[in-house]
C-alpha cells in the first residue's frame, strides 16, 4: 500500500482559545494542540493554571504541566477586571473553538454568555466541561472528576467486595470529559464546514462522561433489577479474564474468547476443561468461573510471571503483566511506536513525556513547542490583536495582563 506524504498538522489553520484550568478543558486543548490547533491558553496573572503546582516540582514548575500544556501558547489576563474580559472578547471573536470549564454561570458574569459571543462570530464553537452540565438541578454545584467517577457509576465498582471503593489512581473523570468533548468539537467543526451549519455549544458533564463507558450497567438494572458490584481484579459476567498470581508477581489473562479458551486449557495440560460442552461458551464458563480460576492459578502459581507470559504468546492467548512508569518507559513497544518523547522544557531540562495519541499516518501529531511559562506569549497575542507596544505596556501596568 501507496501511503500518503506525510504532511503534520491535520489541524494546522484551528484557533483554539483554552480558558480552563487544570484537567478537563485544559486535556482537550491539548489534544487538538497536538494536532496542529493553534492554542492560546488564557490564564489568571501571578499564579497561573493551579496545575503548574500539582505534584512534583521542576525549577518551580510541575513536570505534569510539560505535557497537558505543550504546543500552547500562554497569555496572562485578568479575567474579573473589565479591560480583561474586552480582551478576551477580541480573542475569542477571531477564534474557532472556545473551551471553558469553569462552574456554569462563570462566563455569563463576565459578559461571555454564547449568545453575546455568537453575534460577532457565528462559527464559534464552545465546549463547555462541568461537573454536572449546564442544566437540571445539579448545575449549580461544583464537581470534581474524583466525583463524577463516583456519580458515573465507575467508583462502586472499583476495589475488593464489601470493601471501601477506591480510585483508579489518575482522574480518570477529567480525561473521559475532554476526550467527550473533543469528539464534539470535531463533530461540530465538521458540521460547520460540511453542512454549511453555524457554531454552536457542546455541554459535556463529568459523569454522564464516566455513565457513557459503563457499558452494561444501566441496561442490566433496567432488564433485571440486578444492580453490578464490585469484583476485585474480575471482570464479572466474562469467563475466565482475572489476575493470577504467579511465582514472582501477577499476570492478566483474558482467556474468555472460546477459541482462546481452548488454547488456553490445552497449554495448561486440561483438555478435560477445554473439551467440556458445558465451558464451550462464555455463559456456560461465568457459571464455573471460581473453578476456572482456581485451575489457571495452580498453573501460574509454579512459573515466573516471564515463563508464564512467553507460553501464553507462543499459544496466542490474550495477557500481560501489570506495568509500573518504569516498565512503560523501558518497554521497546512503547520506544518503537513514539510513545515516550523527548521534550526540552524552557528551562532547559530534557524531559520523557507520553506521546501521541491516536497515529494518523497522513497528518501525524507532533510536538511543535514546549509548554510554556506564565504570559510567555502574552505580548505576541496581543500585537496579533493589532495592539502597540505602548497599549500593552498600559494593560501590564494597570496590572490587566503579565
Amino acid at each position: 500500500m501507496n501511503m500518503p506524504q506525510l504532511t503534520p498538522g491535520a489541524l494546522k489553520g484551528l484557533r483554539v482559545v483554552e480558558m480552563g484550568q487544570l484537567i478537563a478543558g485544559p486535556f482537550a486543548a491539548k489534544t487538538l494542540g497536538d494536532f496542529g490547533a493553534d492554542v492560546i491558553k488564557i490564564e489568571p496573572p501571578g499564579a497561573g493554571d493551579p496545575l503548574r503546582n500539582w505534584r512534583m516540582i521542576q525549577d518551580g514548575t510541575s513536570v505534569w504541566w510539560q505535557v497537558q500544556s505543550r504546543n500552547k501558547r500562554s497569555i496572562a489576563l485578568d479575567l474579573r477586571s473589565a479591560e480583561g474580559q474586552d480582551i478576551a472578547r477580541q480573542l475569542i471573536a477571531q477564534a474557532d473553538v472556545l473551551i471553558e470549564n469553569f462552574r456554569p454561570g462563570t462566563l455569563e458574569g463576565w459578559g461571555m454568555d454564547y449568545e453575546t459571543l455568537f453575534k460577532t462570530n457565528p462559527g464559534l464553537v464552545m465546549l463547555r466541561i462541568s461537573g454536572y452540565g449546564q442544566t437540571g438541578p445539579y448545575r449549580d454545584l461544583p464537581g470534581f472528576g474524583a466525583i463524577g467517577e463516583a456519580m458515573g457509576g465507575l467508583r462502586h465498582l472499583t476495589g475488593e467486595p464489601d470493601r471501601i471503593p477506591v480510585r483508579c489512581g489518575i482522574s480518570i473523570g477529567d480525561t473521559l470529559a475532554a476526550l467527550h468533548g473533543t469528539i464534539g468539537v470535531l463533530m461540530a467543526l465538521y458540521h460547520r464546514k460540511v453542512n454549511g451549519g453555524q457554531g454552536q455549544v457542546i455541554d459535556v458533564a463529568l459523569n454522564e462522561a464516566v455513565l457513557n463507558v459503563m457499558e452494561s450497567l444501566v441496561p442490566e438494572y433496567s432488564a433485571f433489577g440486578a444492580v453490578r458490584e464490585p469484583a476485585g481484579s474480575a471482570l464479572p459476567g466474562i469467563a475466565p479474564s482475572n489476575a493470577y498470581r504467579c511465582a514472582d508477581g501477577v499476570v492478566l489473562i483474558a482467556g474468555n474468547g472460546d477459541s482462546i479458551f481452548k488454547r488456553l486449557m490445552a497449554l495448561m495440560g486440561r483438555d478435560d476443561l477445554g473439551n467440556d460442552p458445558e465451558l464451550a461458551n462464555n455463559a456456560g464458563r461465568v457459571t464455573r468461573v471460581q473453578e476456572l480460576d482456581a485451575a489457571i492459578e495452580a498453573w501460574t502459581q509454579t512459573r515466573s510471571v516471564s515463563d508464564v507470559l512467553a507460553a501464553l504468546g507462543d499459544a496466542s492467548v490474550p495477557a500481560g503483566r501489570v506495568y509500573t512508569a518504569k516498565d512503560i518507559v523501558e518497554d521497546p513497544h512503547y520506544r518503537a511506536r513514539d510513545m515516550i518523547l523527548k521534550q526540552q522544557t524552557r528551562d532547559g531540562h530534557e524531559i520523557e513525556v507520553p506521546g501521541i495519541v491516536p497515529k494518523l499516518m497522513g497528518t501525524p501529531g507532533t510536538v511543535r513547542s514546549s509548554a510554556p511559562k506564565l504570559g510567555d506569549d502574552t505580548d505576541a497575542v496581543l500585537a496579533e490583536l493589532g495592539m502597540s507596544a505602548d497599549r500593552i505596556a498600559q494593560l501590564r501596568n494597570n496590572k490587566v495582563v503579565a
